[in-house]
């Protein structure tokens, strides 16, 4: 038999929304009461080691969309609170020319507070610490964004050691300690053969990211808009990532059009993922609209758990629905994409 596809992406860690992400935003009241719920879907256990500063953010298997901004761009950047992403990027990186860092540096202070006044996740993207790490970091740092990514990290040893800064900058600007979420992003071949010790390199890690435009020129590939040359990369990082415990944020989709954005959304989704990055604007309702289940997947998932506590009432060992053969794993998932759903207040979850 075979599952239906759109139940396939929560199969995963990544697919579970429980009790505490549904309370985290203010959806308490669907899940109250219900002790199956629970045992069902288990510990959200990324917030677990965040401290009080950083417990009531967005879980991260929440946060669909994660929009990369150049960092000197202030309209754009002011902007960005009213575009839907769920994490705001100021990008310091490829985004930022060298001649501007000092410029979106300076914007730091003050604007991840904008972000999260607007109710979205602050991020910045730094550096390598072995090129302008060190120089971003104390700039940023001033702001307390709630996550750090850095670019171009191959080695789980960049990542300890940015740990290390983090910790000393949270230090020295009274920040609490161990609420600046980490993020690495995993841009090359080296780096998804190390995925899994990245992910595992700091307890500050809640997501690694994936890569479009650096992937493909370290492998030789030409680009496409089908990504073929990108499939393994993806499904190696978010397989790693999963092992880790960790969220996995899929890679953009670089051209401009929005029907390929689409077809790339639900290509990663179909891959497991619940979360993508973009570098255009323009792409956000899309790629939040196929990471948030829609309301036939409502509909199915609910049939499918209807069908199968009705057989197991009956003492029956398995459901069925149509054609299809309900057994244990099929109903967790669906439990799952409906806590999700629930989560995001779709209608008739």
């Amino acid at each position: 038999m075979r599952l239906p596809a759109f139940l396939v992406p929560f199969l995963g860690l990544w697919g579970v929304v429980t009790q505490a992400a549904v309370q985290c935003l203010n959806r308490s009241q669907a899940t109250k009461g219900r002790p199956e719920h629970a045992r069902t879907l288990g510990a959200f256990a990324v917030t677990a080691h965040l401290t009080p500063a950083g417990a009531g953010r967005r879980p991260p298997a929440l946060r669909r969309c994660w929009l990369c901004l150049p960092g000197a761009d202030a309209p754009a950047l002011a902007a960005a609170g009213a575009s839907g992403a769920d994490v705001l990027i100021q990008e310091l990186e490829d985004f930022t020319p060298p001649e501007l860092r000092p410029q979106a540096r300076a914007l730091a202070a003050e604007l991840y507070g904008r972000w999260r006044a607007a109710g979205r996740i602050a991020a910045v993207r730094i550096n390598p610490l072995e090129t302008e790490g060190y120089t971003d970091l104390a700039a940023v740092m001033r702001g307390r964004p709630d996550v750090v990514l850095m670019s171009k990290v191959a080695d789980p040893q960049q990542v300890a050691a940015l740990d290390r800064e983090v910790s000393r900058l949270e230090q020295a600007l009274a920040i609490p300690a161990g609420s600046t979420e980490l993020v690495p992003n995993v841009e090359s071949a080296l780096g998804i053969l190390h995925a899994f010790a990245i992910a595992k390199a700091s307890p500050r890690i809640t997501g690694v990211m994936g890569s479009t435009e650096d992937m493909a020129a370290d492998l030789g590939a030409p680009r496409s808009k089908a990504g073929i040359e990108l499939a393994y990369a993806r499904q190696r990082l978010h397989f790693e990532c999963t092992a880790a415990n960790v969220l996995t944020v899929d890679c953009p989709y670089t051209f401009a059009d929005l029907e390929g954005c689409a077809s790339d959304a639900r290509y990663a989704r179909q891959l497991g993922y619940v979360a993508k990055s973009a570098v255009n604007a323009a792409h956000v309702a899309t790629i939040n609209g196929v990471l948030t289940p829609s309301h036939a997947e409502v509909e199915e998932a609910s049939a499918l758990v209807a069908a199968f506590e009705v057989a197991r009432a009956a003492g029956k060992e398995r459901g069925r629905l149509g054609d299809l053969m309900i057994e244990v794993p099929t109903y967790v998932s669906a439990k799952r994409l409906l806590a999700r759903a629930r989560a995001f207040g779709v209608e008739g979850a």
